[in-house]
């Protein structure tokens, strides 16, 4: 995924930012729910990037901020609604792993509105849909990811690993 490759040029006019966003879709509930979307023949936009897995507990702090770093304007995560994970807790421990990142993603310079943590349910078509174009439209109106430069980094101090985060 390269920097910038979100960008496209009509005839006319300037180029018009279209964000790239790697979402992480919960096996069981999301990706039904991009089916359902799918087979409705609902309009979608082409800015999506999926990756399946299994729960959307999966979803390591380090796979997010490596699709940061290859490129992607933002990251989407889409899960089962609490209460209906097959893995009992699985969202739950998603909904943890984002309050860190969203903690962590400031002082490296992402905005916290790049990353985003939604529950679609297996029939949910039209959902999938609205949360798919609401992303792409914040993160229109936020423009491309800027990267940071090393130097950027060390004036921005991250929070301690050992400080304990609240939940």
């Amino acid at each position: 995924m390269e920097r910038g490759s979100g960008a496209t040029q009509s005839g006319e006019g300037p180029a018009v930012f279209e964000p790239v966003i790697v979402a992480f879709l919960c096996n069981w509930c999301a990706c039904e729910g991009a089916d359902a979307a799918g087979r409705a023949r609902l309009e979608l936009p082409a800015n999506v990037r999926p990756v399946r897995l299994l729960c959307s507990g999966r979803v390591d702090p380090q796979h997010v901020l490596e699709a940061f770093a290859c490129g992607a304007d933002g990251v989407l995560i889409l899960g089962c609604r609490p209460g209906e994970c097959r893995y009992r807790e699985g969202n739950l421990h998603a909904m943890k792993r984002v309050a860190l990142l969203r903690r962590l993603l400031g002082p490296l310079g992402v905005e916290t509105e790049r990353l985003d943590l939604e529950w679609v349910a297996a029939g949910e078509g039209k959902r999938y849909a609205e949360v798919v174009t609401g992303m792409v439209e914040s993160l229109r109106a936020l423009g491309p990811l800027k990267p940071q430069s090393a130097s950027t980094h060390t004036t921005a101090k991250a929070p301690d690993a050992r400080t304990k985060v609240e939940l």
